[in-house]
């Protein structure tokens, strides 16, 4: 199937699977590609290095981390 026989398939479609398709569409051309999210997460990474190492926070142990989690799931 080609591209202009999807357009006309859709545009018969009810409106509100138009409108799901659509939205669908769209969102997939906001995703980030994969490269652009390991970047993210290494800006991440280094400022909360940087927070930790400059004393603006306090790391927090796993296992207190792991507690209050299973506290809330209870």
């Amino acid at each position: 199937m080609n591209l202009n026989e999807i357009k006309n398939e859709a545009l018969h479609l009810p409106e509100g699977d138009r409108a799901n398709l659509a939205q669908e569409l769209l969102i997939s051309l906001d995703l980030p590609r994969q490269d652009e999210i390991a970047d993210d997460w290494l800006i991440e990474a280094q400022q909360r290095a940087k927070d930790l190492d400059s004393g603006l926070v306090q790391a927090i142990p796993a296992e207190e981390v792991r507690r209050k989690a299973q506290a809330l799931l209870r």
